[in-house]
C-alpha cells in the first residue's frame, strides 16, 4: 500500500511561525493513539523532531509526525483554522471513516 506522505497548509506554517514554534527550536507534532470517542485519537502538540520523525518544512517552520502515526495520516491535510468556537489546528483526513463532533478523534 502507497503511503502518501501528509500535506500542510501554508495557513498553518504561517501560524507557527506567528507563534515563534522554530524560533525556540520547536515544531508542531501531529500523532495518532488508540482512545477518544471513535477509536483513535489525534495528539497535536510543539515538541523537538527525534530521529525517526517524518519532517515537513515550510515558511522556515517544521511539522514532525512519527513512524507509528504516519500510516494513519496518509494523505491527510494539516490546516490552521479561525472560527467562533477558537482557533486550531486541524486535520483533514481521507483514512477517516467517521470522527467525532470535535475533530479529535476517529476511525478507519
Amino acid at each position: 500500500m502507497l503511503t502518501l506522505p501528509p500535506k500542510v497548509t501554508q495557513r498553518a506554517f504561517e501560524r507557527l511561525s506567528e507563534i515563534g514554534a522554530n524560533a525556540d527550536g520547536k515544531a508542531l507534532r501531529i500523532g495518532v493513539k488508540g482512545g477518544g470517542c471513535s477509536g483513535f485519537e489525534y495528539e497535536i502538540d510543539l515538541d523537538e523532531a527525534k530521529d525517526n520523525d517524518l519532517i515537513l518544512e515550510g515558511s522556515g517552520q517544521k511539522v514532525v509526525i512519527d513512524s507509528i502515526s504516519l500510516p494513519f495520516l496518509s494523505d491527510a491535510t494539516i490546516d490552521f483554522t479561525e472560527e467562533l468556537i477558537g482557533a486550531r489546528f486541524v486535520i483533514e483526513n481521507p483514512n477517516a471513516s467517521s470522527s467525532c463532533g470535535c475533530g479529535v478523534s476517529f476511525s478507519m
